[in-house]
């Protein structure tokens, strides 16, 4: 039988090696927090180290005993705004130590929040830089708004503070400019508050009224409640989102990665209230400006107007006499003016038809004798060509059958031809052919 001991034995053994070692005792170390529960005013937790791929490669328990964890736990919160919890990143100050009886422990005497702050900013910058590369970061913020936004999308928690405050500030503005708001309820705090958000934005994205804006409000609290505004897949949504949507979280020092893309941001619910309100009375305003212009315009006109008016109303009564004797006068002249162009257009015109009629009877008698002319050399020339012309110079036609006999084989022995002279006809009958 091999020889062996107990597991007492053992564990001594393990706790007269760590003990002894300074490589174990008030080491720096980061870690991400996980199942964090304050029992008996102690605070245990598990510390979990994960790759660049989310898989987790390390794991240890932990502890702050009673004495230490109100005082680091006041000092998170001082610092960042939160305080210990699951899910954050800390560096620790920690001490590994075994007991034989209780076994491996690790005993957290100190914190350093500023690495948890520059952790908190580092995936904050994560997810602008995705956002920027996806190219939606500024999809909402350069979204047109109305002139003036009146139906109001609110998504907030039912009952919360800072959705009271804005709707007594909205409903209740001293210009009495009429907005008509409606709550589309969410969480707003914890895990579950991303998916609650996005669920409320589709619900408003498939909603038959034409929103002119959506408001996602939230009242102050501890900075550590805000951190379900940092979730990548919410800010992704709110950047996509068709409607202008304004961000009122918290208190006028919180930031969160919702405030990078979303169209408007204001510091607190009444402030976003308050920007609406502003922006109505903008509205309002230039619409008393242009009404004074055209107040202004109009009374200029109606002023010249009535001097006009005054001005022909003193001339009406002379105005019809004027015009008539200048109508008269005008009459006159052109009368004068008729008569002495009539005498110079019509003289030498009846010069012209005087000529003209002398010309015409002897381009008329000439015209005649050359057309008698032209006839008599056609009846000459007709006289010499006609075939009577052509018998009279000792010719003749000879005919067969009646036809003209132009060759001596058109005839045949015994044909009874016909000749045509100037003085009469000859039948004959060709005996020799």
């Amino acid at each position: 039988m091999p020889d062996s001991i107990t597991l007492y034995q053992l564990n001594k053994n393990i706790a007269d090696c760590l003990n002894q070692s300074d490589k174990v005792r008030n080491i720096w170390v980061t870690a991400e927090l996980s199942d964090v529960a304050v029992r008996n005013r102690h605070c245990y937790m598990e510390l979990i180290e994960k790759d660049s791929n989310g898989v987790q490669i390390a794991k240890a328990r932990a502890v702050i005993w009673a004495g230490s964890y109100q005082a680091l736990n006041g000092k998170m919160l001082s610092s960042t705004g939160q305080s210990i919890r699951s899910g954050i990143k800390l560096m620790l100050k920690v001490s590994t130590s075994m007991h034989p009886v209780y076994g491996l422990s690790m005993v957290v005497s100190d914190i350093d929040p500023d690495y948890t702050m520059g952790d908190l900013l580092r995936r904050r910058a994560e997810s602008i830089a995705r956002l920027t590369k996806e190219g939606v970061i500024d999809n909402n913020r350069n979204l047109q708004w109305p002139l003036v936004p009146q139906n109001i999308a609110i998504i907030s928690a039912p009952g919360a503070a800072g959705f009271g405050d804005f709707c007594n500030q909205l409903l209740n503005n001293s210009s009495r400019l009429r907005f008509i708001p409606r709550l589309f309820p969410a969480i707003m705090q914890g895990e579950k508050a991303p998916a609650s958000i996005i669920n409320a934005l589709e619900s408003i994205a498939i909603d038959d009224t034409a929103w002119d804006c959506v408001v996602i409000i939230r009242g102050g609290g501890a900075t550590s409640d805000l951190q379900c505004f940092e979730d990548f897949n919410l800010a992704y949504n709110i950047a996509c989102f068709e409607i202008p949507i304004i961000i009122g979280i918290g208190h006028e020092r919180d930031i969160t990665l919702l405030d990078s893309v979303a169209n408007m941001r204001v510091k607190t619910p009444t402030a976003a209230a308050e920007w609406l309100i502003e922006r109505g009375d903008r509205a309002l305003t230039q619409l008393d400006l242009i009404a004074q212009t055209i107040m202004t315009r109009a009374t200029g006109l109606i002023s010249g107007c009535k001097e006009q008016l005054s001005y022909y109303a003193g001339l009406l009564p002379v105005a019809p006499i004027q015009a008539t004797s200048k109508a008269k006068m005008r009459l006159h002249n052109a009368v004068m003016l008729l008569s002495g162009v009539s005498n110079r257009l019509l003289t030498p015109a009846r010069s012209r038809l005087d000529v003209m009629a002398a010309n015409l009877s002897t381009a008329a008698v000439n015209a005649t004798k050359r057309a008698a002319d032209r006839l008599d050399n056609a009846r000459s020339l007709l006289g010499a060509l006609s075939p009577q012309a052509v018998l009279n110079r000792g010719y003749s036609i000879t005919r067969v059958n009646g036809n003209v006999v132009t060759s001596p084989e058109q005839v045949n022995h015994g044909d009874v031809i016909e000749t045509t002279l100037a003085g009469g006809t000859i039948h004959s009958i060709i005996e020799n052919n």
